[in-house]
């Protein structure tokens, strides 16, 4: 980490006053390298005070997403073990494809404050405004025929659901395959692209993208009536750091279970499409059902005029109650 980051995760586990010199040693740069540091956090908005003959102590912090706050509340072996943080780009998914395919490890955490050029499924935009939201991506390699990826999406919506949970006081569905949402609205959604190794037929990477409205948000026109913000919906803040280190933790939980499956027992249960009239897209076709269940292969079990089926690609549009 840069100096920057290091003088602040060490003030934020601090609840006492720690002196320029203390934190110069203990970090093993110069005392100049310490003001300067301070002095960029000051300006970043961080409130630290500098009391004569103590030190710096942190009063509060802006809500701006840091490796140091994240790190504060991640407890995780790898995913997020190691991340890079930006204030912008156009998609961490395109960044993290990028350092996957040049051999980032497992695990790797790419972070922004927002993007340009946000990725939803079948080529969409993401809604990506600053300090708004959470904007992640995991690289990630998991021993898994091609055909099971599906199973990764499945995993992490469950992973989100639990991490939102945790720290607001809402109640959260699944929309398969990959949306989350809170009281009817669209609240995340996660993008889940992977390569794959024609010779073993197994993935080679993937990168999960999840994108989370946290902060209270106006929407543009075409988005107000169908999705919302965790702040929205329950009235208080969700700190954005905790929440990313959340969803690492509630993710390399559930990853053991990515061969048996055990999650989709609560993908069920949180599912908000179970017993509905859905719209089912796949490509040029499209036609209406109605959803039977989830199997444990992430498949929707729909019945139409022509018999049960199961649907392992394409979405689907809830069609109203």
């Amino acid at each position: 980490m840069s100096t920057r980051n290091d003088v602040l995760q060490t003030l934020m586990a601090q609840e006492e006053a720690i002196s320029g010199e203390r934190l110069a040693r203990r970090l093993g740069v110069s005392r100049n390298s310490v003001w300067k540091a301070i002095e960029q956090l000051r300006g970043e908005g961080y409130e630290i005070e500098a009391v004569t003959n103590r030190g710096y102590r942190l009063l509060s912090a802006p809500d701006r997403v840091s490796e140091p706050e994240i790190r504060r509340w991640l407890r995780t072996q790898t995913l997020g073990a190691r991340m890079e943080v930006h204030d912008a780009l156009d998609s961490t998914n395109t960044r993290a494809k990028a350092i996957a395919a040049t051999g980032a490890p497992h695990g790797y955490l790419v972070v922004a404050e927002s993007q340009s050029g946000g990725k939803g499924r079948m080529g969409r935009a993401f809604f990506s405004p600053e300090h708004s939201g959470v904007y992640i991506t995991y690289v990630l390699r998991p021993k898994l025929l091609a055909e099971r990826a599906v199973m990764i999406t499945s995993m992490a919506a469950v992973a989100v659901a639990r991490a939102i949970e945790a720290l607001a006081d809402v109640d959260v569905k699944i929309k398969w395959v990959n949306d989350l949402f809170i009281n009817d609205r669209k609240v995340c959604g996660i993008l889940c692209e992977a390569s794959m190794d024609f010779e073993s037929g197994q993935l080679e990477y993937a990168v999960l993208g999840i994108g989370v409205n946290v902060a209270a948000m106006a929407f543009p026109e075409e988005l107000k009536d169908i999705a919302t913000s965790i702040e929205n919906e329950c009235g208080a803040p969700v700190n954005r750091s905790r929440l990313i280190a959340e969803i690492s933790n509630q993710l390399e939980l559930l990853y053991g279970q990515l061969d048996s499956c055990e999650f989709m027992q609560e993908s069920r249960a949180r599912s908000n499409v179970i017993g509905r009239d859905v719209l089912v897209m796949r490509g040029d076709e499209r036609f209406e059902a109605h959803a039977l269940d989830i199997d444990d292969q992430g498949r929707l079990v729909i019945r139409t005029a022509g018999g049960i089926s199961r649907v392992d690609s394409g979405e689907i549009s809830l069609k109203l109650k």
